[in-house]
């Protein structure tokens, strides 16, 4: 760890060439069978710990989680369909799609008419595989494209899926970067789905390099990565951690940030906490065009994290949101669906995000009576003459008035519409002049 600031990673950061490293991680990534539990999701750990140093956690199948239970660690090895001429039809080996997640250890031998209700296809999309779970209910089938279901003729299909589920572990991935203060930022992505990437790998590899770049400069936050499957993840996780959870001063869920569409915030079940309010400018600061919605309690591991017993200040920042883009939960999602240069600008919004809540800062005007005279003090002189000289003083301006105390920077930019970087600027200014003090 160094004493560069975020800020100053963001200016020295090559987002199309940061890109380019996270697609190829999700190209390493994209092949590896995952699930709620199992292999697939240790082996995409292991992929992660050649980045960042990610402890793994393990916890016993049957372990009581508030209302939820840990269940089975399921495993599968191989599955296909013959049809009744010998012919492998459906192959788990070509696409980790083609097993219904979670499906109970099959050998026999099918009618059609017997098969058919084991079967899931799109036919809106018929070249496409749909994704389908049951981690719930003991069940098993199949997922195909419609082409292929209706090419399916009468008679009998031989039927194999080697998988177990059985008493074992959900295994998740955590890394804690210490920091000035105990306070925490909470990242969380979810690792559970197999061959899909803008739903699942976009957000890991987005995770994995935003801890990379944390972990080589000074931090005034604690920051705490978690990698997590779906739902059964972060129940578990909060379990574990209710004691601590308090330190959470923010947190963020990151998918779907891999495709070209804009950005979309959904806000925390708080509606304007800290982190609602850094999003929020980051995105006004940006340019880019994006889209804000309030909280619902539907969509990913939000839900949990802002649930009323623990209310926590966690949102969810994506591109296009869950279900909201055809190829979601298909086959579709693919490598060839998620793009570099979206990759690598998830990855500079969030820095800009983190940037936005290390700087951040409450502080008292010690000349308060009044405008205080800035020409003798060196700064008046600083703005004339200068083509950003307006917004220079307006920043001046807002900070010595809302320094009260209660506002912080973050609050005074937002009530300003001035970018936080101006009001943060002029914030050290005033410092420098021993016109402001720290509140604590």
């Amino acid at each position: 760890m160094n004493d560069s600031t975020l800020r100053e990673v963001i200016e020295d950061l090559n987002s199309a060439a940061v890109g380019r490293e996270m697609l190829a991680l999700a190209s390493e990534l994209f092949p590896i069978c995952r699930s709620i539990t199992g292999q697939g999701v240790r082996k995409t750990l292991a992929l992660l710990q050649e980045v960042i140093p990610v402890e793994v956690h393990e916890v016993a199948s049957g372990t009581e989680v508030f209302d939820w239970t840990v269940p089975n660690e399921w495993n599968i090895r191989g599955a296909y369909i013959r049809d009744p001429s010998g012919r492998k039809i459906v192959d788990f080996s070509s696409s980790n799609l083609h097993v219904v997640s979670y499906s109970s250890p099959v050998q026999g031998v099918f009618s059609l008419e017997e098969l058919r209700p084991h079967l899931h296809s799109i036919p809106e999309h018929p070249d496409w595989i749909p994704y389908r779970t049951s981690y719930y209910q003991e069940t098993w089938g199949f997922c195909l494209s419609h082409r292929q279901l209706s090419e399916l003729k009468e008679g009998d299909y031989e039927v194999s899926i080697d998988a177990s589920l059985e008493a074992g572990y959900l295994t998740y991935g955590e890394l804690v970067l210490p920091g000035e203060t105990p306070a925490e930022v909470l990242l969380s992505c979810h690792i559970c789905h197999p061959s899909l990437c803008n739903d699942n790998l976009s957000g890991l590899v987005v995770s994995a390099f935003l801890a990379r770049a944390l972990g080589k400069i000074s931090r005034k936050f604690t920051y705490r990565f978690i990698f997590i499957p779906g739902t059964i993840g972060s129940i578990t996780w909060l379990a574990k951690n209710e004691e601590t959870v308090h330190r959470i001063h923010a947190g963020l869920v990151l998918a779907n940030l891999g495709d070209a569409g804009d950005f979309t915030y959904k806000r925390s079940r708080q509606n304007n906490s800290s982190i609602d309010t850094a999003v929020v400018q980051a995105l006004v600061d940006s340019g880019l065009e994006y889209e804000i919605e309030d909280f619902v309690p539907f969509g990913y591991d939000e839900r949990q994290y802002c649930s009323p017993g623990f209310n926590l200040p966690v949102g969810s920042l994506t591109r296009t949101p869950y279900g909201r883009y055809p190829q979601y939960h298909t086959s579709a999602d693919d490598l060839d669906f998620i793009r570099s240069d979206a990759l690598g600008g998830s990855l500079s919004l969030y820095l800009d995000v983190l940037a936005i809540l290390e700087q951040d800062r409450t502080y008292l005007n010690l000349n308060p009576k009044c405008e205080p005279q800035l020409g003798r003090r060196g700064l008046y002189g600083s703005l004339g003459g200068r083509s950003d000289g307006r917004e220079r003083e307006l920043a001046t301006l807002w900070v010595l008035n809302y320094s009260d105390g209660h506002h912080s920077l973050l609050r005074i930019a937002e009530r300003s519409g001035l970018k936080f970087s101006a009001i943060a600027a002029a914030a050290q200014r005033l410092l420098g002049a021993d016109l402001l003090e720290e509140v604590s």
